[in-house]
């Protein structure tokens, strides 16, 4: 996978950096700041901060890594920035609120959600041809099958997620969650994902050859997203200041751990090792070791540190 209440702050040096970290970097939108912030997770400190107007929010790094995709709802654009210079390459404009945001597999389209217009979009990088999609009321989070077939997307007012054939672009199923889905997550085989749902303070687990949900998680006040590392859920409790942590096999609970104030995105390592939450109110991000779940480290970001989305991406 893809990637005792526990507080404290636990810093191993240059040991741990050597290892588990390398080659990671993180890709931090501050929402307040109005900027991407390019962390270097192997020393976690800011190598970058791009100006990023509109109130940035969601984030998606190609698989190369070489380019970062910003959402900003209240500028109405995208903005494609290069990840080793942050240069800015271009801005794409999108009508409406794009918000949630993945890149396909080949890196020549992205699917962005339009919170305020309720549609998915489709946006060829190349020519910057659109195709739009009904989502339904206030769509927010995403997520791409590893095969690049199949989107789910968090249709949040309807307490919903939609199936979306991704070449075919249109819908194929529609699943009741609970209230309010917004973090939509899927794992590195494929067969399962994972919603928050806001409302109501749970996960639901969702089978994906059936299309039905498996179970249904019970965590603390708010979840925000979901990451997966070491065989493990991991869910941000945007009210709690915490996250809940599940067995991946069994779906029983393994503890609740202390963070910062208002976590929102989270994200795993590239190596499954390590789980990375943003804390927007106390502006930080906390890396946290999957297995023992203390914490290894945490960083200052620019004002409001939202990361909505896949935010950790291979270093260049």
């Amino acid at each position: 996978m893809r990637k005792q209440t526990l507080s404290g702050v636990i810093f191993l040096g240059s040991l741990f950096f050597s290892n588990a970290l390398l080659a990671d970097e993180a890709f931090i939108t501050a929402q307040n700041g109005q900027s991407l912030d390019i962390i270097d997770l192997s020393s976690m400190k800011k190598r970058l901060s791009v100006p990023i107007e509109g109130k940035p929010a969601g984030v998606a790094v190609s698989k190369n890594g070489r380019r970062a995709f910003v959402t900003s709802p209240e500028g109405r654009f995208i903005t494609v920035v290069d990840t080793k210079t942050g240069y800015i390459e271009q801005r794409i404009p999108v009508k409406g609120g794009p918000l949630g945001v993945v890149v396909s597999n080949t890196g020549r389209r992205l699917y962005v959600t339009d919170f305020y217009d309720d549609m998915l979009v489709e946006i060829d990088l190349k020519t910057h041809k659109e195709r739009r999609l009904a989502i339904g009321p206030k769509p927010a989070g995403l997520a791409l099958t590893p095969d690049g077939k199949m989107l789910l997307v968090a249709a949040r007012d309807d307490n919903q997620i939609v199936f979306v054939d991704a070449h075919r672009f249109r819908q194929v199923d529609r699943l009741q969650v609970g209230r309010h889905p917004y973090g939509v997550t899927i794992d590195d085989d494929g067969r399962r994902a994972y919603v928050a749902n806001v409302e109501s303070d749970t996960v639901s687990v969702i089978d994906l050859v059936s299309r039905k949900a498996r179970a249904t998680l019970h965590v603390e006040s708010h979840p925000y997203g979901v990451a997966l590392a070491s065989e493990r859920i991991f869910v941000s409790n945007q009210h709690s200041e915490s996250l809940s942590v599940f067995n991946a096999k069994d779906l029983t609970p393994v503890a609740t751990v202390k963070v910062g104030d208002y976590p929102e995105g989270i994200c795993a390592s590239l190596d499954g090792a390590t789980v990375y939450v943003a804390n927007w109110f106390s502006n930080e991000l906390w890396a946290i070791d999957a297995l023992s779940l203390k914490v290894r480290a945490k960083t200052a970001t620019s004002d409001g540190p939202r990361a909505f989305g896949l935010f950790v991406g291979p270093a260049l």
